[in-house]
């Protein structure tokens, strides 16, 4: 399996460094490198799956990296169910988002550079699931923040774009501060950062404060990196990207990282549960927080990013309430329909000729029926409505909640269940649904996408519709949960019986009366644009402007900063700084003109001055030795 395995992170490398060195020759050739990298990835990473679905697991070391003193980190790769699920989700979402970018981003002028960044992602997203110890972890971690940043402001014409990187960048440093510390503390108390050592030594010898302590300063790097509160505001910003970057960062790679890395390290954290009470709390509250915001929200993308950010609340919800496998479940086929649904957003941007804003759509469904149908599905999935594998995730994520006794949770994860329902149904139904709001110019333009963007739209729906037979409940758990039972603890596995049936009825009631509301609202009359993201309460107000969190970081932390940094610059370093080294330059100079006296270029003054110091030498002599 080795050679299989190095192969997945070597091809999107090649990619990338042959269009990043030859990138004026590749030109609008580009993805004849970069989506055939993907592919191959893509089918590596399935013959690595078909070995570990045969019982078949690798951990095998590419060569020594850092030895200093008793610190030893190697270049290793660590391959088991948890990691082939992963390879899997990356690789193969990652390569229909590069198949359609070939069609959306045909015309733009660094075509080039676009495919560079895409494949230096995937490669640090596969080098993030594969690594063997916490250290290679950390870079890839790393680097796909940096990649972000790049892929974010890549439009750098656009001041906006710039800023929404700048912010992903800094935001994800916050949290990332956190996460080295906690690799650090891991190293200080373990003696290694391998993967297999720090978790078989992860016993009652050390004390649960420092589990503790380990497990708040990693999920704190999970809270950035996943855009959980308090550090989610960089994600709905990062809209400011080519939707094909919207699609990749919040559905198959960056956003799902802290989950992973959650499920990954869950013995740690189970040392200290407060950890894990912590981390479902805190899912919990964004998962509501963020639905509440997209309520409101009138650009397309940004409904689904304050979409994603809620559900990574609750696959953090799945983990911390012990359900492992039903988060990672969640995870898997939100990738699947949360890429399709910003794939159909970029569809329908493409064939508006750029407009993202719902109160100018409407009525597209008899002109762009593949992104319809499409969409239809992946919202479907989003609002957790049976048979699709959106409902059988969640419902998982739910059931085991209840089951574990955290009733309040439940009930909030219910409500933002029903929040996600009535925002899919209303961004649907104000999108392809009732008379056209556009203007004529973009009413006569609006076309279907060519079948190069398409393609990915059907597959992903497909995956969308049969992925949830992964999830189906059966008495002895899921056949996903069995898969990863070797990886992750299998407590999810009974929940069968009328309580089971009557909490899915539960929730498939609670999604339906979503998408009945959003119908009365939206869908059963004609509606005015002027009244849609207009506030008419003291809450729609509050919910328009996103909890003034921005507003209130700005405040307590950017403000107070700059200005004491204008005042450092203007004040203390002139006064105090320049002050003292140019006092000490006065000083010197008043000490030299104060001796230059003394040389006055006589040689009788010279001479008498000798004179002086012979005669106060032999006093001295005289008196010290009479």
């Amino acid at each position: 399996m080795s050679r299989l395995v190095w192969l997945i992170p070597f091809l999107p490398l090649v990619g990338t460094l042959v269009n990043a060195l030859f990138g004026r020759a590749t030109g609008d050739r580009a993805h004849w490198v970069a989506v055939p990298a993907l592919g191959l990835a893509f089918l590596v990473s399935c013959a690595v799956f078909l070995r570990v679905l045969n019982g078949e697991t690798y951990v095998g070391e590419l060569f020594p990296w850092i030895a200093a003193g008793a610190f030893k980190a190697a270049i290793t790769v660590q391959v088991d169910q948890l990691s082939a699920v992963m390879l899997l989700v990356v690789t193969g979402v990652g390569f229909l988002i590069h198949l359609y970018s070939a069609g959306y981003m045909h015309d733009d002028p660094s075509y080039a550079r676009f495919f560079t960044y895409l494949n230096l992602f995937v490669f640090s997203m596969v080098m993030l699931v594969l690594a063997g110890n916490f250290l290679l972890l950390y870079v890839g971690w790393e680097a796909v923040g940096l990649c972000s940043y790049l892929l974010i402001g890549f439009w750098y014409e656009k001041p906006s774009a710039t800023d929404a990187g700048k912010k992903a960048f800094i935001v994800n440093r916050v949290g990332d501060f956190g996460f080295g510390l906690g690799i650090m503390l891991i190293w200080a108390t373990f003696g290694t950062l391998d993967y297999g050592a720090v978790f078989a030594n992860a016993t009652d010898a050390v004390s649960q404060g420092t589990y503790l302590a380990i497990a708040l300063l990693l999920f704190t790097g999970a809270c950035g990196k996943s855009a959980q509160l308090p550090l989610h505001t960089w994600l709905p910003d990062a809209m400011e990207g080519p939707t094909p970057v919207s699609a990749l960062i919040h559905a198959a790679t960056m956003v799902t990282a802290g989950v992973y890395m959650v499920a990954r390290c869950h013995k740690l954290f189970e040392m200290a549960p407060l950890s894990l009470e912590i981390v479902a709390w805190v899912g919990g509250l964004t998962a509501l927080f963020a639905a509440t915001i997209g309520l409101v929200q009138t650009d397309i993308k940004r409904v689904l990013a304050y979409s994603t950010i809620s559900q990574l609340g609750y696959m953090f919800v799945g983990v911390g309430v012990g359900a492992y496998a039903a988060g990672v479940f969640h995870l898997v086929t939100h990738a699947f329909f949360k890429a399709l649904l910003f794939l159909g957003a970029g569809s329908v941007i493409h064939g508006l000729g750029g407009e993202q804003d719902l109160r100018k759509m409407g009525g597209l469904a008899p002109r762009m029926l593949v992104t319809t149908v499409t969409v239809f599905v992946g919202a479907w999935g989003l609002a957790g409505l049976p048979p699709f594998a959106g409902f059988f995730s969640k419902d998982e994520i739910l059931a085991a909640t209840f089951h574990e006794g955290h009733i309040a949770l439940w009930l909030i994860l219910l409500l933002g269940a029903l929040l996600t329902a009535f925002y899919t149904g209303r961004l649907f139904l104000l999108a392809f649904v009732g008379a056209p709001r556009m203007s004529r110019e973009q009413a006569h333009h609006v076309h279907e996408s060519p079948p190069v963007m398409t393609l990915p739209l059907a597959v992903l729906a497909l995956l969308t519709v049969v992925a949830g037979v992964l999830g189906v409940p059966s008495a002895h758990g899921t056949a996903f949960a069995r898969f990863l039972s070797p990886v992750l603890p299998f407590k999810e596995a009974e929940h069968g019986g009328v309580t089971a049936l009557a909490l899915a009825a539960v929730a498939v009631v609670v999604a339906a009366s979503g998408v009945f509301l959003a119908w009365l609202m939206y869908g059963r009359r004609p509606v005015d644009p002027a009244t849609i993201g207009v506030p008419r309460t003291a809450v729609h107000k509050l919910l328009l402007n996103k909890y003034y969190v921005d507003e209130i970081y700005d405040a307590l932390i950017v403000q107070p900063i700059y200005r004491g940094s204008l005042w450092l610059a203007r004040v203390f370093d002139p006064r105090v700084i320049d002050g003292l080294v140019n006092g000490v330059a006065e000083m010197i100079l008043g000490w030299a003109r104060g001796l230059r006296r003394l040389q006055t270029g006589f040689v009788m003054n010279y001479a008498l001055t000798m004179l002086v110091g012979a005669v106060a030498v032999i006093a001295f002599l005289l008196f010290a030795h009479p």
